[in-house]
């Protein structure tokens, strides 16, 4: 009986590294054939000899006939992206605040309403929402990347469940106190909800972070360009430069790769509450 249960035990544990190492071993090929040596690239599983000629490509600009800005490219993802989140973060804990601690009047229709619009999908508004872009003079411009995903339905929705659970005995104490609104919002209920905004943030920076499609509708020129966007345009002249291309692949994971690790403890307290 004891060693059926071992033998159990083990088979899960043989499982379960199998499935970890089909799920990881994509990542590591990008990661070691990034810096392989050029002639190696896509050649060996494992290459042999290594160089950081690939990030040096990229450094440098490149060296086809146009140079891309790789650097410039990989700052405008950061800018858009933390702009993008930091705006659905305030917007989320705001509008939740509300619906989740204020009694007025049609609260449950505009609940309703939020829920109802989480079922759309995102691509039936991206035509209206590019023509106002074009014609209010955004485009092309960073305010055309950030002020669309300023708002996330699903950060309400989050935030909007977890302020519930907090008593309102802490609100009205803070009330007596003299807090407003606002500064119970800030001051009270949000450090109280550090695991589930830790959850929040990821999620959304992901989002932003890889969003691909409204880049390219929105921007024009080079110096504008997502690393997103740049990487989806390296399949025509840049297709002989495979090195680069895993390079460039590292780069755009790196930045999510260390807020998950950062954020690691919050992020698992945070799903706890949320898989309950």
């Amino acid at each position: 009986m004891v060693g059926s249960k071992k033998n159990g035990l083990l088979l899960r544990y043989i499982v379960a590294i199998v499935l970890l190492i089909i799920m990881v071993f994509p990542y590591l090929y990008m990661v070691l054939n990034s810096f392989a040596a050029w002639d190696q690239v896509d050649k060996r599983v494992i290459p042999t000899e290594f160089s950081l000629r690939s990030y040096q490509w990229l450094f440098g600009g490149g060296d086809v006939a146009i140079p891309r800005p790789w650097i410039q490219a990989f700052f405008n993802s950061v800018i858009v992206s933390a702009g993008s989140t930091v705006l659905m973060m305030v917007t989320g804990v705001m509008v939740a605040y509300a619906l989740a601690k204020m009694n007025f009047k049609g609260r449950e229709t505009v609940n309703n309403l939020i829920l109802f619009q989480m079922f759309f999908p995102a691509i039936i508004l991206l035509v209206p929402t590019f023509l106002i872009v074009q014609n209010v003079g955004l485009y092309d411009t960073y305010w055309a990347m950030i002020i669309p995903k300023a708002m996330s339905l699903w950060a309400v929705f989050m935030y909007t469940n977890f302020f519930r659970a907090i008593p309102d005995t802490f609100i009205e104490a803070a009330k007596l106190d003299g807090a407003s609104n606002l500064q119970i919002m800030f001051k009270v209920v949000l450090p109280m909800s550090k695991s589930i905004t830790a959850v929040i943030f990821l999620f959304l920076f992901m989002e932003r972070w890889t969003e691909l499609l409204w880049d390219m509708l929105v921007v024009r020129s080079d110096q504008m360009l997502t690393l997103n966007v740049l990487l989806s345009q390296m399949f025509g002249p840049y297709g002989g430069y495979p090195g680069p291309m895993y390079a460039a692949s590292v780069l755009l994971t790196l930045p999510i790769i260390i807020l998950f690790l950062f954020f690691a403890k919050k992020f698992q307290e945070g799903m706890q509450f949320t898989l309950k």
